[in-house]
């Protein structure tokens, strides 16, 4: 068993890494407030506790329905009604095969076991690592994490209020332990009430 910023890390613990690409750190086409060179040296130290590291990557193809440039007389963070619910609209970002889409070339990425690539079906929008939004649609994470015979996962990275939050709920509807490092992460907005997730189960280190 390994320690790192006071955690007792075991070989079924598994750090997932959301999102840490060029298009949500500074400079990106959706950047997140905080998505800096020095978050992203903190989750590098943080892997290096852990024997089971997951990336996921947001990977959208050109023209993706939560684009808002998709929709007429709709601006960036309006909402539309889909099959599956409610859906925020979002700049063009993580286009598949393009620079933005890319980790972050400080990220370590070379530390990683896998990479859960989400978000390419061209009519959903997908947040969470585990599954889509239209919560039918898996991705692949939970068998990923099972086959590694991991108990509980520790969330971080990109956006804490967007894909490390669904993520970490459907770590715990998905049956394993969680704690979202909020430390390690960064948020698009301000997060006033956390108790969504510590109601669920998780822990969050602040």
């Amino acid at each position: 068993m390994d320690k790192i910023g006071g955690l007792k890390l075991a070989t079924h613990e598994a750090l997932i890494v959301v999102d840490v690409q060029n298009d949500f750190c500074e400079g990106g086409a959706l950047a997140v407030p905080g998505g800096n060179i020095s978050l992203i040296s903190k989750i590098n130290l943080l892997m290096q506790g852990f024997d089971h590291i997951i990336l996921t990557q947001d990977w959208h193809p050109a023209k993706h329905i939560s684009f808002a440039s998709q929709h007429p007389e709709k601006e960036p963070f309006d909402t539309i009604e889909l099959s599956y619910g409610t859906q925020t609209l979002w700049p063009d970002h993580c286009i598949m095969g393009e620079w933005g889409a890319e980790f972050h070339p400080v990220l370590q990425t070379d530390r990683a076991n896998a990479i859960i690539r989400k978000g390419s079906n061209h009519v959903i929008d997908s947040y969470s690592g585990f599954q889509e939004n239209d919560r039918k649609t898996f991705t692949g994470l939970g068998g990923v994490l099972r086959e590694r015979m991991v108990k509980k996962v520790y969330v971080c990275g990109l956006a804490t209020d967007y894909c490390v939050w669904w993520t970490a709920l459907d770590a715990l509807r998905f049956g394993f332990g969680c704690t979202v490092m909020a430390n390690h992460s960064a948020a698009l907005g301000e997060i006033k009430d956390w108790s969504p997730l510590t109601e669920a189960g998780a822990e969050i280190t602040e």
